[in-house]
């Protein structure tokens, strides 16, 4: 079970971690781990993610609608062909915060943020790791210094499509191919977030300077879809993730101020839930 901050009831919430008990298996137990260096293998990535787009995995929807009381009616189509079609639904209407100077999330997820500091270790599900690491690329970060490291991770219950934050402009996508492997945090002996697909774009923004978006895949999944776009549009829809728990995170530099709240939070550790669209910090004048 994860705690999680939840700002709209200003309360803290108990948070089911989907297929917990298999996530257990296969990190706590000698055969789980066996059965683990299998399922890695993109071979067997490939087959559940064909399995998932068939009609005989259709029965899984109910159960998760029920489980995690998802509002059906709030999305375009009702009737789906597979689990995959079913997680990839797309919402009748999306709304965002549209004042210029207001920082929003890019998805409905859980949110933590770090400030950026020359010797950042992210602590990302029990593990340690450096921007460098992440970006796969040893490049010079002292622009950011200061900065803020926003980490929104995506689980069963949420809308696994993402928005752009603010108006500008993709100077360069980097695609890091690299092991799938799980993002929860009962795997906490690995380094999770470096064996990850992650698709990295470095963004102009109108409004906060240059920024940092990584998408990055996970387990069984890995399957980041982006649309081919060179101009960004504030709230317009940027892409979305298959089948999956994914992550986005989002490197600034020191001229947004973050929510107190969400700060508050993220110092004892603790992620804040926010929504798509949502403002969480602003530009500072």
């Amino acid at each position: 079970m994860k705690i999680i901050y939840n700002r709209r009831g200003k309360s803290l919430e108990k948070e089911e971690q989907y297929g917990e008990k298999y996530l257990k298996f296969l990190y706590n137990t000698l055969l789980g781990r066996i059965v683990l260096k299998i399922i890695i293998n993109p071979i067997f990535s490939k087959i559940n993610a064909i399995y998932n787009k068939t009609f005989f995995s259709k029965n899984k929807i109910k159960r998760i609608i029920r489980k995690y009381k998802i509002d059906i009616n709030d999305f375009e189509q009702t009737n789906y062909k597979s689990f995959n079609e079913f997680f990839i639904r797309k919402k009748k209407q999306t709304f965002y915060n549209e004042q210029a100077n207001i920082f929003i999330s890019p998805a409905d997820s859980k949110l933590i943020v770090y400030k950026i500091t020359k010797n950042l270790r992210i602590k990302i599900k029990q593990s340690i790791y450096t921007l460098n690491e992440l970006l796969d690329e040893n490049i010079d970060l002292n622009e950011y210094k200061d900065g803020n490291c926003l980490v929104f991770r995506l689980s069963m219950d949420d809308y696994h499509r993402y928005c752009y934050i603010d108006d500008g402009e993709i100077n360069k996508v980097k695609k890091i191919n690299g092991c799938l492997h799980t993002i929860s945090a009962i795997s906490k002996d690995y380094k999770v977030y470096s064996q990850n697909t992650r698709m990295c774009n470095y963004i102009s923004t109108k409004n906060f300077g240059d920024i940092i978006c990584m998408e990055i895949g996970a387990l069984l999944v890995g399957k980041i879809n982006n649309y081919k776009q060179e101009k960004c549009c504030k709230g317009k829809e940027k892409g979305y993730f298959e089948l999956g728990g994914s992550t986005i995170v989002i490197i600034t530099k020191n001229n947004i101020k973050i929510d107190d709240d969400i700060l508050e939070y993220s110092k004892k550790g603790i992620e804040t839930k926010v929504e798509y669209g949502e403002g969480i910090g602003e530009l500072i004048c």
